[in-house]
């Protein structure tokens, strides 16, 4: 749909980004799969979960890569770019299940899905940014929200395929509709025209349907500049302090409950199953209140509830008190995803937002990495998962404080501006 003078619908653009994000987001159901595999194949939990560990490290590396060709080509084609590795992984893991070969699983789920995974988390973001210059943080919330929420949507869908068709037939589907969905949803990005602005929209005012938090960014920079910053660095340790705590605890979070608190285990499977809504409404919730609350404002809130709700979860027996701390903490992980690309667009403006979104995202690669080694490195050491606690407690003092120190930068070059 386009207006009369041709220029689409940016409320269209936002739902095409959030079909691609539904679509890769469906990663984080791959838990679904791993006893329907290990049944079918005699892998072990830690070999099928290895390959969920490697799409996530290729996620951040590709994003890396393919933020630039989205600033260059656009997002129509780095969106078909995605939905061809997205599709072609998914649906080839079934091959890879069907031949019982692990090589092919990692090839094609982690390699070639990850790939995707990267390609087509940031095609849409840095286009929604440009859309909603006036709603930055609802912009990317929409968009990352849906990643979040994927799970619960694939969850059952997978589940109910797997009993009717097969392990294998099951990839086959999934990977074709992820494809259609993605390819078409593609079809339909497009940056906006040079100097568009929406209705009411002035730059450094609100607009007139608006009281957010609208202010000239901090400079407008490529992606080899901004990562020459210091500003950039504090941005990228902050974000992968946040996820290695939350992507640790959400590998644990059954166990660990457990162990702390004497849940049953079908209270801590319930607990896990209900965290996957908080982790995507947090995604929402946080990118939109930052749009009045500013960005470097909501990501020290993050880090001071992570410090105060993980000194908590160290001292709690309580299960339903454990459960709402650990709530809370799935918020922040998922606002950190959401908040960030705002929050660059802060601070090195649009100019190349989606490679700089890609640099900043090899944190989640090497988070994604670090965070269970980490835990399991402790839990090794200790013999029990509330040692992890304090390092996280620890590691999350240094990221308030990382977060205090960029807000001295930007006041610094904000000053520097005005003279």
């Amino acid at each position: 749909m386009e207006n009369k003078k041709g220029i689409k619908n940016r409320w269209l653009i936002a739902l095409a980004g959030v079909a691609i994000h539904l679509s890769i987001g469906s990663a984080y159901a791959w838990s679904v799969f791993t006893i329907p595999i290990s049944d079918l194949t005699g892998w072990s939990t830690a070999q099928i979960s290895f390959a969920f560990s490697l799409a996530i490290f290729f996620l951040g590396t590709s994003a890396a890569f393919m933020g630039h060709f989205v600033e260059k080509q656009g997002p129509k084609k780095s969106g078909m770019v995605a939905a061809i590795l997205f599709g072609l992984g998914i649906a080839c893991t079934g091959f890879a299940i069907k031949f019982e070969s692990l090589p092919l699983l990692y090839i094609t789920y982690g390699v070639i899905g990850g790939a995707g995974l990267g390609t087509g988390y940031v095609t849409p973001v840095s286009t929604m940014i440009k859309w909603f210059p006036d709603r930055r943080g609802l912009a990317t919330g929409l968009a990352i929200m849906g990643f979040g929420f994927a799970a619960l949507v694939t969850g059952p869908v997978a589940q109910q395929l797997i009993n009717s068709i097969g392990v294998s037939n099951t990839f086959f589907v999934l990977g074709i509709s992820y494809f259609v969905v993605m390819f078409l949803a593609s079809l339909y990005l497009e940056k906006p025209p040079k100097d568009w602005k929406p209705k009411g929209f002035e730059g450094s005012e609100g607009s007139d349907e608006s009281k957010a938090v609208i202010q000239k960014d901090l400079s407008q920079l490529t992606a080899n500049q901004a990562v020459k910053t210091r500003r950039f660095w504090l941005m990228w340790f902050m974000l992968f302090i946040n996820i290695t705590c939350g992507i640790a605890l959400v590998s644990v979070a059954s166990p660990m409950a457990q162990e702390i608190t004497g849940m049953t285990a079908v209270t801590a499977a319930t607990m896990v199953g209900v965290m996957g809504f908080f982790n995507g409404g947090g995604r929402f919730f946080w990118a939109t209140l930052s749009d009045y609350f500013g960005r470097p404002n909501t990501f020290t809130t993050f880090f001071v509830l992570n410090v105060i709700v993980l000194i908590l979860l160290y001292f709690t027996k309580v299960p339903l008190l454990y459960m709402i701390l650990i709530y809370i903490i799935m918020t922040c992980y998922g606002g950190g995803f959401a908040v960030i690309p705002a929050y660059i667009g802060d601070m090195f403006g649009t100019k190349e937002l989606g490679a700089i979104h890609g640099y900043i995202l090899t944190a989640w690669a090497m988070a994604g990495m670090a965070g269970p080694l980490i835990l399991s490195f402790i839990y090794d050491l200790t013999g029990k998962y509330s040692g992890t606690l304090i390092l996280f407690t620890i590691l999350c003092l240094v990221a308030l404080i990382l977060s205090l120190v960029i807000r001295m930068d930007i006041k610094r070059l904000q000053q520097k501006q005005a003279q």
